[in-house]
């Protein structure tokens, strides 16, 4: 069996790093202020996460077409997650998307 290389994997691997990015900047958001919405977030971040890697074993084992489907789904599903509102509008795209927030006071 031999893997052809289709730019379609690179978009599947992009989408898995994006995935694991998202998930990242949840837990970091969630390590920061310590909200609810982000703990869950975090969480079930997990799941999506491995559900872009699976999503991406599929898409060079199998399928292109499918695994970029569930990459898709995981993205989707992430974004969905409820979460209290961290950002007041005013912070660079760089912060908001690393997940620069101040600490919470202890």
């Amino acid at each position: 069996m031999s893997i052809a290389m289709t730019y379609l994997l690179y978009v599947a691997g992009f989408g898995a790093l994006v995935t694991y990015l998202l998930w990242g900047r949840d837990v970091r958001i969630f390590l920061r202020t310590g909200l609810p919405g982000y703990r869950a977030a975090a969480r079930h971040g997990v799941l999506y996460a491995a559900l872009a890697l699976v999503a991406v074993d599929v898409a060079v084992l199998f399928d292109e077409i499918v695994g970029l489907g569930l990459i898709l789904l995981a993205l989707y599903l992430q974004g969905r997650e409820s979460r209290e509102r961290v950002f007041s509008g005013g912070e660079p795209a760089l912060d908001r998307l690393l997940g620069k927030t101040p600490p919470k006071e202890r």
